[in-house]
């Protein structure tokens, strides 16, 4: 009992850190924002806007412009026109110019832009400014390294833009989405019509002003902000060549259907369900760390996070321990906090989901441990929560739940964890901890997933293609495998 009270005021005393904040001075958000189409930020033709929050405080941050379908048409045609008349038959070498200078942009802009990720979507600052947008500028850098070697690319071969990309991007990693599809299609020739996550809409549109002030050639790149509605007006827009699209299985389905005998190319990243391994020869607290780095430091909220952990049955117990020990450490609250480990889920709708699952997962009899911290009064919170006892079949483990809620399982040989790591409607991502080389290979063969990370999670990279099998989606993006995605022969 003593052990425990001390264990317990260790944990208490690390969460007292003086507050850190970071100032929300370097982020400039407009009141209201309009449609970015031809270069110019238009009214809408709807004459409608919808209000975007702080998940964190409820707070309002902006008004923005719903599109709707007359809107969509307006972008469409004025990326139809800039492709036609400007930007394919541009040389390489120029759309590269063009590329570079939106990646240097965004560097010097780098400060207010993860402020205005963390402020509308919830996510802690130091995870917008130490990984998203470091990876957003990187992005458009290696993009804009190819735009003059497509020969190089695909040799003996005549790589040709498709037109018109229609992209579609999820409100966990707004900028980051937006820079995955955005500088592939515009390096190759293509010109773009994106459209950001009703909830998440800000740094989009920031990147739109950052475009302006590039200088890209109106049309080329065009923003449009909306829900579903926008969303469906653009994927059936019949002059559109290819449909590029993050979220939900369900949504994708839809789009496979809606696109179903037209000649529109098309790639899908959708959901997941990622198993981590953990095997007994593993280095534990570097794997406990890797665990906890893939479920809750980015509030689940990504479709590849480790959401099903698979630990081998003699060291089950030590790593149950100490990652509820871990937990224990955890702060979850203000995003904007530097000390901040968990933030703000995106929004009540999500929350109000996740809590579901919480529910379900009791119902189905598995048990369920959430450290014991109180979270803020207001705003969308939830506590890492880690379900044990938990069966193959318990839809905690099958379906996805995108918060920050674990489910673990044990496992005694290689085929046994194969088996149940593959036995999922979903194939994006996977884990492995080992110290042995050969189990690596032997597991990357046999997994099921798009990208299976050795000792590491949630690592990425511009040069290395990211995609997934089954439900997961098809196609890649990101490295040589993403230009491909945007050019016919």
């Amino acid at each position: 009992m003593e052990k425990n009270n001390t264990l317990k005021l260790k944990f208490e005393s690390a969460r007292k850190y003086a507050p850190a904040p970071e100032s929300r001075s370097a982020a400039k958000i407009n009141a209201q924002y309009e449609l970015f189409i031809n270069g110019r930020f238009e009214k809408p033709l709807s004459g409608k806007y919808f209000d975007t929050i702080n998940p964190a405080t409820e707070e309002k941050l902006s008004q923005v412009a719903e599109a709707n379908d007359a809107d969509v048409d307006r972008a469409v045609k004025a990326a139809r026109n800039a492709y036609e008349n400007v930007w394919r038959d541009m040389p390489g070498a120029e759309r590269g110019k063009y590329i570079f200078r939106i990646a240097r942009m965004i560097q010097e802009r780098a400060r207010e832009l993860a402020v205005i990720e963390t402020l509308n979507g919830g996510k802690p600052i130091r995870e917008s400014r130490d990984f998203d947008i470091p990876v957003v500028a990187n992005h458009f850098f290696y993009y804009a390294g190819w735009a003059d070697k497509l020969e190089y690319a695909f040799p003996n071969r005549r790589p040709q833009p498709l037109g018109v990309a229609a992209q579609i991007i999820p409100w966990n990693f707004p900028l980051m989405m937006a820079a995955w599809k955005i500088a592939p299609a515009i390096a190759t020739g293509n010109t773009v019509v994106l459209k950001p996550a009703e909830t998440t809409p800000l740094t989009a549109l920031k990147l739109a002003e950052i475009i302006q002030e590039s200088g890209l050639p109106p049309g080329v790149v065009n923003i449009i902000t909306g829900a579903g509605a926008t969303g469906s007006a653009l994927v059936n827009h019949p002059d559109v060549n290819k449909i590029a699209f993050t979220g939900s299985t369900e949504v994708g389905k839809h789009i496979q259907r809606a696109i179903g005998g037209t000649a529109k190319r098309t790639t899908l990243e959708l959901g997941g369900k990622a198993a981590n391994i953990i095997f007994d020869d593993a280095p534990i607290d570097q794997a406990v760390e890797g665990v906890i780095n893939g479920i809750f430091f980015n509030q689940g909220h990504v479709c590849c996070a480790g959401s099903r952990l698979y630990v081998q049955e003699s060291v089950l117990g030590e790593v149950i321990r100490k990652l509820k020990d871990r937990l224990e450490t955890l702060i979850v609250g203000d995003p904007m906090d530097k000390n901040t480990d968990i933030g703000a889920i995106n929004s009540r709708q999500q929350l109000e989901n996740i809590n579901k699952y919480l529910d379900i997962g009791r119902a189905e009899g598995a048990e369920m441990y959430q450290p014991d911290i109180e979270l803020p009064g207001k705003g969308f919170f939830c506590k890492p929560t880690i379900f044990t006892n938990v069966a193959q079949s318990n839809r905690i483990s099958q379906e996805e739940i995108f918060g920050p809620v674990l489910t673990i399982q044990s496992f005694r040989t290689d085929d046994e964890v194969i088996e149940k790591a593959n036995n999922s409607p979903y194939g994006l991502s996977a884990g492995v901890w080992t110290d042995k080389g050969s189990k690596i290979f032997n597991l990357t063969t046999k997994l099921r997933a798009g990208v299976v990370w050795a000792n590491t999670y949630n690592q990425f990279d511009p040069t290395s293609p990211f995609g997934g099998y089954k439900e997961s989606g098809y196609g890649r993006e990101g490295g040589l495998h993403g230009l491909n995605a945007y050019v016919k022969f």
